[in-house]
């Protein structure tokens, strides 16, 4: 099981996260943008910003290893590679 360590590092109309993916003795990290709109839209369900990036990652991570997950990226492009990511991420 994958270590995921979320941290909001500003805000600027988007928020912007520094996310760390430790597994198996090696570690990934992400520069992660997420607009408040796309929070709105697909986030409320959890309790924060911080969490729904988490649950973003918990997501591309059942789905590919965290070393092919983009190094820099906005959650709005998951849906682009995953087009069931939306539906999903707002069920969970």
């Amino acid at each position: 099981m994958a270590d995921i360590q979320v941290e909001r590092t500003g805000a600027d109309g988007q928020i912007l996260f520094d996310v760390r993916v430790s597994e198996e003795g090696s570690e990934s990290r992400h520069e992660v943008t997420l607009s408040e709109e796309d929070y709105r839209r697909l986030g409320e369900g959890y309790g924060s910003p911080d969490e729904f990036v988490r649950a973003c990652f918990e997501f591309l991570l059942e789905r590919e290893p965290k070393e092919s997950i983009l190094s820099r990226f906005d959650v709005s492009v998951i849906s682009r590679y995953f087009p069931e990511f939306e539906e999903t991420i707002m069920r969970a």
